[in-house]
């Protein structure tokens, strides 16, 4: 199982780097490989009766920088940032094919249907509002290596957005790939964090470098 890179600890949160593969939190099938459990159990080593909160969860297939909190109240305060968008997370993804705008802000609703698929809907009342901003960092006739920031949390925005748009990710076997790709997973990674502590009131960047194998469709 591959290391966990903690990027930041401290009394009230901890920053870590999440492999793709890794759940965030458990499931009905599977409870201790997971990143959450990884963390709990250094922090109790440290601390006998230490705990850690899940904040937010990225998909696992995907990977990078996730905040967790030590606190319920810490854990409070910080989702709080996220639910109003002071808290801001920066994504790198890797699309299928030349993407046509320099920028774009995709902007829906999403719903989830009983597959646990997420899909667009034009019904505001069954589907909750994703706003994703795009901006264009390198083409190749095959693939697009975008930035992704999100202004909104919903379960697989960038993912659906992406798809919609004729673009999806490389290897999102779920949302318009048939196969790994290039990369030989799915092409989306958390590069950034921004958020105050929930302590302190400090503003706090996090930063994750993008994985090689990223790279790879872009010669």
């Amino acid at each position: 199982m591959r290391r966990v890179r903690v990027v930041h600890d401290d009394d009230d949160i901890v920053v870590a780097d999440k492999p793709a593969g890794l759940l965030t939190i458990g499931t009905d099938r599977e409870h201790h490989r997971t990143l959450y459990r990884r963390l709990f159990d250094i922090e109790l080593r440290r601390h006998p009766g230490g705990r850690v909160f899940v904040v937010h969860r990225l998909d696992r297939d995907a990977s990078g920088l996730l905040v967790f909190a030590k606190s319920e109240k810490a854990k409070r305060v910080l989702q709080a940032q996220f639910h109003d968008r002071t808290a801001s997370r920066t994504y790198h993804a890797v699309v299928r094919g030349s993407y046509p705008r320099d920028e774009d802000v995709l902007k829906s609703y999403l719903a989830e249907n009983k597959a646990l698929r997420m899909y667009i809907t034009a019904d505001r009342h069954r589907g909750k509002l994703a706003i994703t901003h795009v901006r264009v960092l390198c083409r190749a006739p095959a693939a697009t290596l975008l930035e992704v920031v999100l202004k909104s949390g919903r379960k697989h925005q960038i993912r659906v957005h992406l798809a919609e748009t004729g673009h999806p990710l490389l290897g999102d076997r779920r949302y318009g790939e048939d196969r790994a790709g290039p990369i030989g997973r799915l092409a989306l990674h958390a590069v950034a964090l921004e958020l105050e502590h929930p302590t302190t009131g400090k503003r706090m960047r996090f930063e994750s470098r993008l994985p090689r194998r990223f790279l790879t469709p872009f010669p």
